[in-house]
C-alpha cells in the first residue's frame, strides 16, 4: 500500500492530509475517547498511557509506540495551539473491534478552531531554528504516519493519522 496524500484547501504540494475519501470505513464508534480541557497538559501522559494500555496486543512491535507517539504530538499541538478544549478518539478498522486483532488505527484530535495547522519545512542543519525544541510535530506525523489529514467540521476541524498494525514497508513513500 502506498501512502496515500491528498490536499486541503490552501496547503501546498507535498505538506496535504491523506486520502480523505476513505473516511467512511471510520463511522464506527470510537474505541476510546477522551475530552481536554484547555492547555491541560497532563492530558498528553494519560493519552499516551491509555492508548499503550489499548493497544497492548495491537500491531507488530513498535507500533503502538509509534501510535502513541503521533497521538501525543496531535494532543500537545490542540492543547498549545487552540483557545479551547478539544476531544481525542481512536477506532480501529479493518480488524474488528478488538485491539488484539490487525487493522488500521486512527487517531483523531477534534477541536473548535477552524484554522489549518501549518507543516513546516525542513530546517537545513546550522540554521539557528534547528535547535529549535518545538515546531516538529505535524512533520513527524506527515512523516511516520501511513495517512493523516485535517478535515472541517462544524466549528473547528479534526486533525488525524492512521497507521496500519503491521507497518506494511510498501506504506511508505518512495
Amino acid at each position: 500500500m502506498k501512502r496515500r496524500t491528498a490536499q486541503w484547501a490552501g496547503a501546498e504540494s507535498g505538506d496535504g492530509p491523506g486520502d480523505a475519501g476513505e473516511i467512511d470505513r471510520w463511522d464506527a464508534e470510537p474505541i476510546w475517547e477522551r475530552r481536554l480541557r484547555h492547555r491541560d497538559v497532563a492530558a498528553v501522559a494519560e493519552v499516551r498511557a491509555a492508548l499503550r494500555h489499548m493497544l497492548a496486543a495491537w500491531g507488530e512491535p513498535g507500533r503502538a509506540d509509534l501510535a502513541e507517539l503521533l497521538a501525543s504530538e496531535l494532543v500537545t499541538n490542540a492543547l498549545v495551539h487552540t483557545d479551547g478544549p478539544a476531544v481525542v478518539t481512536a477506532r480501529l478498522a479493518g480488524g474488528g473491534s478488538s485491539p488484539a486483532t490487525k487493522g488500521r488505527l486512527r487517531v483523531e484530535v477534534r477541536d473548535l478552531v477552524p484554522r489549518h495547522p501549518t507543516l513546516r519545512v525542513r530546517i537545513p542543519d546550522g540554521d539557528p531554528m534547528s535547535e529549535a525544541t518545538s515546531g516538529r510535530g505535524l512533520l513527524l506525523v506527515h512523516s511516520l504516519a501511513d495517512a493523516w489529514g485535517v478535515q472541517a467540521h462544524g466549528v473547528g476541524k479534526a486533525v488525524w493519522f492512521e497507521l496500519d498494525a503491521l507497518g506494511a514497508a510498501d506504506a511508505q513513500e518512495p
